[in-house]
């Protein structure tokens, strides 16, 4: 019996399969449209997320969001939103290997459940990840990947708090890959 995307949350919030699950305040599961064909997946919640239990709700968020709207012409309610790790690394540390794997079956199921028909990776966590590569966030971006394993083109692009941190070249870079992503969900 396959479970639905609210059954998987539902079990997700009660997770303590890693050392994250001790520090949070809530899993940071993932918000949107369940059947939307554009997901979004980023590194894990920092502190702002971790209190309001949503991904990408900091500077970071509101970014993402303003170049959504202007280079995809969407909304986080039309996509689906969702992190490689579902709780708060301390100190917003880089997600740890075992707390990665930990976690992979979470994003493994909202993936095939959504079923979406581009997944856009932010920054190298997701990327490295979801193309199960060790090539970095830099010379992935700028190109599409078929998803192994799925029906779904994967486009990578940098990070919003990078892009807060690198500024123009950064910023006009993310906003070529989400045109990217755009023309790919129109294929």
């Amino acid at each position: 019996m396959t479970l639905t995307l609210a059954e998987v949350a539902a079990e997700a919030a009660d997770c303590t399969k890693c050392g994250l699950a001790e520090g949070r305040r809530q899993v940071v599961f993932g918000m949107g449209n369940p059947s939307a064909d554009l997901m979004f997946v980023g590194e894990g919640p920092g502190s702002e997320e971790d209190k309001q239990g949503l991904p990408f709700v900091g500077r970071s968020g509101k970014l993402l969001d303003r170049l959504m709207a202007e280079e995809i012409g969407l909304t986080r309610d039309s996509c689906y939103i969702a992190n490689v790790v579902k709780c708060r690394p301390p100190d917003n540390r880089d997600p740890k290997p075992d707390e990665i794997d930990a976690c992979r079956p979470w994003l493994e199921q909202q993936v095939e459940l959504i079923a979406p028909r581009v997944v856009v990776t932010l920054g190298n966590f997701s990327s490295k990840l979801l193309l199960d590569t060790k090539t970095g966030i830099t010379r992935l971006r700028g190109q599409s990947y078929p998803m192994p394993n799925a029906d779904a083109v994967i486009i990578p692009t940098y990070h919003p708090a990078a892009v807060l941190r690198g500024g123009g070249l950064q910023e006009a870079q993310m906003r070529s890959d989400l045109v990217r992503a755009r023309m790919a969900m129109s294929e």
